[in-house]
C-alpha cells in the first residue's frame, strides 16, 4: 500500500491509473492524516505533493519521521523544479526522495513499483 497525498485531480487520476496498470495499491489521504494512517500499518511508502495547498507537507514529513512506528516509511515528495528552498526543507524534514514534478510524472510507473516493492512486469515476448 502506498499512501498518496495529491490535490490536483487530473494528476491524481494519472497516479491512480498508473498504479492500477502496474498492480500497486494506493490510498489517497490528506497530508494531515498521513502519519495517523501510516501508524496503522501496511504502508510501504508515501507520495506527497510538496505544493499541497494545506501548506503542511513539510510538517507532515516531520511528523511521520518523528514516530518510531512510521519513521522507516520512505517518503517521495514532488514539486516544481524551481522550488529549491522547499526541496531543501523537505529533505531536512526527512523526505528521502525529492523530485521535480515533470520527472516524477515520467518515471511514475517505475517509482510506484519500487516504492511498493512490486517487481516490474516482464517484457512481452517478441514475435
Amino acid at each position: 500500500m502506498v499512501l498518496v497525498a495529491v490535490e490536483d485531480l487530473i494528476f491524481l487520476s494519472k497516479v491512480q491509473e498508473t498504479a492500477r496498470a502496474v498492480g500497486v495499491t494506493i490510498e489517497t489521504v490528506s497530508p494531515a492524516h498521513i502519519a495517523e494512517r501510516a501508524a496503522r500499518g501496511d504502508v510501504a511508502a508515501v507520495i506527497l505533493d510538496l505544493n499541497h495547498r494545506s501548506g503542511a507537507a513539510v510538517e507532515t514529513v516531520r511528523a511521520l519521521k518523528s514516530q518510531p512506528a512510521t519513521r522507516h516509511i520512505p517518503v517521495l515528495g514532488f514539486l516544481s523544479h524551481v522550488q529549491t528552498d522547499l526541496a531543501a526543507a523537505a529533505r531536512e524534514a526527512g523526505c528521502e526522495h525529492v523530485m521535480a514534478r515533470s520527472a516524477f510524472s515520467v518515471q511514475l510507473p517505475q517509482l510506484l513499483q519500487n516504492l511498493a516493492g512490486t517487481p516490474a512486469a516482464p517484457a512481452p515476448p517478441r514475435s
